[in-house]
């Protein structure tokens, strides 16, 4: 066989080589020990957490060492595809901190190793195809769908390894007239990669995560080019790893099985191998026992989940630090006013096996971030949440931002800021009442107090109240109001003998509280009140006293 007559026989119109393509993508120019990663998504209009964990990974790597993250778009599939779901992939990125130095955006691309979009990079990838049909290292196969139907079925009777090769791979070695035959037939081919492997033999491979690894070898001539020319994702990542000098690449562990024929496949292009980082799948406990996120069960997968219920970027930024590196914690509580970027991830403390997701502890982290938030940032992001989530509540927060603005600073600061909420979802519920057209009394006063007794105990509350007054000298005269109905004023006598009193002055802060916000529970009372002004504590003090007539 003249491999060279067949190499220009299948590419007649490739010109270029890979000499040529070197020319054209030199060398970075980095700082020694520099990172150069990438995202590399499909765009199926899914994004998920696993691309999070993913970008994230590979951007921390990149951008601490001094090195480049570039996203790559793996568009190869034109059945997957989904429109818009580029624009969709790379706003979701950009949303969640994933910061690219190169690559596609939604307005073209960025960099000098592009196109970023491997749609458009088919010229680049028949450039190596030829050169690998020369040295003998690929060719054309002409099976039907309905011939490799049939072999597989062959295959899964005799209990055979599936797959193209050995005696069922019936093009490996055709001569050229069987294959000019077919050609000049106008026959489809793809292009076939010749697999030198044995499964008798194992290759032994260091991932950075999982450790030293003993893999079988592949034996399998998979396909490098589809019947359109378009590359499958083992070879067109090969190529484009090689020429955009990616060092390291971080992918999830359900590639480990494609490894040996990547590594066979850098081989034979003449290619140094990446680093490579497979990392384990997201878990999350079912009963008593773990398993994988998934996009059918488990609505957490998807990042549209956590705009929607209103999680701050930042949050889940530092959740999946949490998870990934298991000395975040530490460094927070440490560095408790830093930025999480300013935190040093390393792969070295990542979990082979993967991480588990919690989002109890999702929601705690969220809570210990939205509490080192100023008010006026929590309004923004409250407001630009409820935008889209959540009009009428945007509209108040819109129509009076001050009182807004007010409300959240309430227990904001200090030492041991107020931790109300984990999500922006929750805020209205938090806050919905310093509004009065969201204002509702949601909670009944327990049947235990007479209405009267109520009544009686806001009168006098109104009959004192003076909005001037300081924290102190208020609460005295709720004491003072506890005291004139027999209820205990001092909160150590009451525990003491709590048959001999109706209830106590807390009992009468409650009272104030379900008239004030209607709701038992809500930040501190005179603070409410403060922000809510005199007028509406009056005014509401006044309605449930009519209420409870």
């Amino acid at each position: 066989m003249d491999y060279f007559e067949l190499a220009e026989l299948l590419f007649p119109d490739v010109t270029e080589t890979p000499e040529d393509m070197e020319q054209k993508f030199p060398p970075r120019v980095l700082p020694e020990g520099a990172v150069v990663s990438r995202a590399a998504p499909s765009p199926t209009g899914f994004v998920h957490l696993g691309n999070l964990v993913q970008g994230l990974t590979s951007e921390r790597m990149s951008h601490q060492s001094g090195g480049v993250m570039f996203l790559r778009v793996e568009d190869t599939d034109a059945k997957r595809e989904v429109p818009g779901a580029v624009e969709t992939l790379i706003d979701a990125l950009s949303h969640y901190h994933i910061e690219f130095d190169e690559g596609a955006t939604v307005d073209g691309d960025r960099g000098q190793y592009g196109p970023y979009r491997q749609s458009r990079r088919a010229a680049i990838y028949h450039v190596y195809a030829k050169k690998l049909v020369q040295e003998g290292r690929a060719y054309p196969c002409f099976c039907t769908e309905e011939e490799l139907v049939k072999m597989h079925e062959e295959q899964e009777a005799e209990k055979a390894n599936f797959g193209y090769f050995g005696r069922w791979a019936v093009w490996r070695d055709r001569s050229m007239e069987d294959i000019r035959a077919m050609l000049d037939a106008g026959h489809p081919w793809v292009l076939r990669f010749r697999s030198e492997g044995s499964i008798e033999h194992k290759i032994k491979f260091t991932d950075l995560i999982k450790g030293n690894l003993e893999l079988t070898e592949n034996d399998i001539d998979h396909v490098l080019l589809k019947s359109d020319g378009i590359p499958t994702y083992h070879f067109a990542h090969a190529v484009d790893d090689h020429l955009m000098h990616t060092t390291h690449v971080v992918r999830g562990d359900e590639w480990l099985p494609s490894l040996p024929f990547h590594i066979q496949l850098h081989q034979a292009l003449g290619f140094r191998p990446p680093k490579y980082l497979h990392i384990g799948p997201l878990q999350k406990m079912d009963g008593t026992s773990k398993r994988k996120l998934s996009k059918r069960k488990d609505p957490e997968l998807a990042l549209t989940f956590y705009k929607a219920e209103g999680y701050p970027v930042e949050s889940i930024y530092e959740y999946l630090l949490t998870i990934l590196n298991s000395n975040f914690e530490d460094w927070r509580r440490a560095n408790p006013a830093l930025p999480a970027s300013e935190f040093k991830f390393s792969y070295k403390k990542m979990n082979p096996a993967g991480a588990l997701f919690d989002v109890m502890k999702l929601r705690d982290v969220s809570k210990d971030v939205i509490s080192r938030m100023s008010a006026d940032a929590v309004y923004q992001e409250v407001l630009t949440w409820a935008g889209e989530f959540d009009p009428e509540f945007a509209s108040c927060l819109g129509a009076q931002p001050e009182l807004a603005r007010a409300a959240l600073a309430i227990g904001r600061g200090g030492k041991k800021p107020r931790k109300d909420f984990a999500i922006w979802r929750e805020v209205r519920g938090y806050m919905g009442f310093f509004f009065d057209e969201l204002f509702t009394v949601e909670d009944a006063y327990p049947e235990q107090f007479a209405p009267a007794v109520i009544r009686a105990a806001l009168e006098a509350f109104l009959a004192s109240y003076d909005p001037a007054d300081e924290q102190s000298v208020w609460f005295d005269k709720i004491k003072a109001v506890a005291d004139s109905l027999g209820f205990a004023s001092d909160m150590k006598a009451y525990r003491a003998a709590p048959e001999q009193y109706p209830g106590s002055v807390a009992d009468i802060s409650m009272f104030l509280r379900i008239a004030v916000t209607g709701k038992q529970n809500s930040p501190d009372m005179y603070e409410v009140m403060r922000v809510l002004g005199a007028d509406r504590v009056r005014a509401r003090i006044g309605a449930m006293i009519a209420r409870l007539a």
